[in-house]
């Protein structure tokens, strides 16, 4: 284990290398909470309540979910493993005395951490900036299972991530994936929009799958909101990181089989 925060610690202070990358990211959580509040503010002109939203409720899903959603797309490690792999350098990966998925894991919380923390000050400022009204579950163990649940999150995606790394075993470029999954966590994590403003029977279809538990979720539980959803978040998402879990590993081992350090 200590390796594993050796690594963390290290990942972490590597980040400082690349302060326009926490400008932009910080930047870019600004730009979505300050659309929120025009569009949004259009809306509820006409109506006081969208989709059982207020709109306080509206604003805060929008800070907190746009805090989350940034963290989560966070995949500079994935594009070091992929690096890696087509330079050749990936076989230092496996020659050292460090589980790869674990080392890649201990990567993932230590550029997410350093990130966090800039990209909660930037929603904490745009809160305090554009006057959010902003309101907030007063539960402790909502809170504590808000933030359970995003953790849980965090360790899907960064498996999902590992996935789509390694696949650099056998894809020249996996940046058309990339593009495919943020595209698609965007929506089905309900960064753009609210998933309570789907109809029902899709809502009923991503609550079976773990990126509704992801962000959408832990924002709508610290806003005081679908409290009744939280003990099923936590039997999904843990049997998707299951299953995550035999498919990285299955995978893994398949295709190293035939790397050859090309590039070394």
């Amino acid at each position: 284990m200590k390796k594993y925060i050796e690594i963390a610690k290290l990942m972490f202070k590597a980040q400082l290398s690349w302060r326009f990358d926490i400008l932009f990211n910080m930047l870019y959580t600004i730009a979505r909470i300050l659309f929120a509040v025009v569009v949004w503010g259009v809306i509820f002109r006409e109506n006081e309540v969208v989709g059982g939203f207020t709109y306080r409720a509206m604003l805060s899903y929008y800070v907190v979910s746009s805090f989350f959603s940034q963290i989560e797309m966070t995949h500079n490690s994935t594009d070091e493993l992929m690096h890696r792999i087509r330079s050749g350098a990936f076989s230092g990966f496996m020659v050292v005395p460090a589980n790869v998925e674990g080392r890649f894991l201990a990567m993932s919380i230590g550029g997410k951490l350093f990130h966090g923390i800039f990209l909660l000050l930037a929603a904490v400022l745009c809160a305090l900036l554009f006057r959010i009204p902003f309101m907030f579950v007063r539960s402790p163990a909502v809170i504590a299972g808000a933030l359970g649940l995003e953790l849980l999150g965090l360790l899907f995606i960064t498996q999902l991530n590992f996935l789509i790394g390694i696949l650099a075993f056998k894809l020249q470029n996996t940046f058309i994936l990339h593009m495919i999954k943020g595209n698609i966590l965007a929506f089905v994590t309900g960064a753009i929009v609210p998933l309570a403003l789907l109809p029902e029977a899709i809502q009923e279809v991503f609550a079976a799958l773990p990126f509704y538990y992801v962000t959408y979720l832990p924002s709508m539980l610290l806003i005081g909101q679908e409290t009744e959803r939280l003990a099923k978040g936590f039997v999904v998402l843990p049997l998707w990181i299951a299953g995550f879990f035999l498919i990285n590993r299955w995978t893994y081992e398949r295709l190293r089989k035939k790397y050859e350090g090309v590039g070394i």
